[in-house]
């Protein structure tokens, strides 16, 4: 069993096909389900621990 997440109202940049990117948090990779392009990814949290109006940047 795999958790990964849609990421919504997102495009993919190789097929231009709008909702059909998924993160998958454990591999730390973002895929397309229609062309089937990745990308890996990395998160760096850029505010404050435990508010909650941190950002989050990729990286």
């Amino acid at each position: 069993m795999r958790l990964a997440h849609l990421l919504d109202g997102l495009r993919c940049a190789d097929c231009l096909t709008i909702d059909v990117l998924w993160y998958d948090p454990v591999r730390g990779l973002v895929e397309c389900r229609e062309c089937g392009h990745r990308a890996n990814v990395a998160f760096e949290n850029i505010g404050t621990a435990g508010n909650a109006e941190d950002v989050w940047e990729v990286v």
